[in-house]
């Protein structure tokens, strides 16, 4: 018991210090910022007026960022959540070579589909718009929604259905009225991992967009400059960083019973 506890404060030190560390650094003055000490000393919001400064945009790639994420995430919810629902009950040849197809996609280097996706989005005329990191990115939480959510399927008895359908509901009517409310906690746990995965998406949005009006946070991040053009502004990259993370961490602490539950539920209680 006294190893598995230091175990985990171990690993909570490892995940919340390089966090804390931001925090603390935000909040220093810009000729601070090398100051080792734990606690700034004086406390300055410099970088935060810095962040929201004019012509910075940040503000409006905040919001790039939460169009993006959502959008992607409720398309793929809802392709996803159907697609599962097909591999987990109807039976057709070819059916796990589909899933080793979904999965094996989610294994390819973003970084690889680049140069393709850079082409053909110059080709259709789709470069500096929202669709250009919407698509991609739908490409890469798709496999990882399908995956989870099929398993999640495979728990719940075929019995449920079968039932709703004496009673007289359609085939789309019991998944949508029986099963899916009893796969809501793995539907939810999905989604908040694919926003996340959008959120974060760094690689795509910095390829397919350089119009700061469409730019996302991470991108805007990347792209601060100091007094000089190529300084670099730790203390206002810092302060983007927590500002960009307390979404995130306020999501999965209010959502927290819901996302266990997702990972740990089945079928029957």
């Amino acid at each position: 018991m006294l190893l598995r506890r230091a175990g985990l404060v171990g690993i909570a030190l490892y995940c919340l210090v390089p966090f804390s560390w931001m925090v603390v650094s935000s909040f220093r003055r810009t000729s601070d910022i090398y100051d080792k000490s734990p606690v700034p000393m004086p406390w300055s919001l410099e970088n935060y007026a810095a962040v929201f400064a004019d012509g910075m945009g940040f503000g409006r790639a905040l919001g790039n960022s939460l169009l993006v994420a959502s959008v992607t995430t409720l398309v793929t919810l809802l392709v996803g959540t159907m697609t599962a629902y097909a591999l987990a009950r109807l039976t057709f040849r070819g059916k796990n070579l589909v899933l080793a197809l979904i999965i094996a996609v989610s294994m390819f280097p973003g970084a690889l589909l680049i140069v393709p996706l850079l082409k053909l989005f110059t080709t259709i005329g789709w470069i500096n718009t929202y669709q250009a990191m919407i698509v991609p990115s739908m490409s890469f939480a798709l496999p990882l929604t399908v995956w989870n959510l099929t398993v999640f399927f495979r728990q719940l008895p075929l019995e449920l259905e079968q039932a709703a359908m004496i009673d007289g509901c359609s085939a789309f009517a019991a998944f949508r009225r029986v099963l899916l409310p009893l796969a809501a906690p793995g539907v939810f746990t999905t989604a908040i991992i694919a926003f996340i995965c959008t959120w974060n998406e760094f690689i795509i949005a910095v390829t397919m967009v350089n119009d700061q009006a469409t730019q996302t946070a991470t991108v805007r991040i990347a792209q601060f400059t100091g007094a000089a053009k190529f300084d670099t502004p730790f203390g206002t990259q810092m302060a983007a960083g927590v500002l960009v993370t307390i979404p995130l961490v306020l999501l999965v602490l209010f959502f927290q019973r819901r996302i266990v539950a997702g990972l740990t539920a089945g079928a029957l209680k």
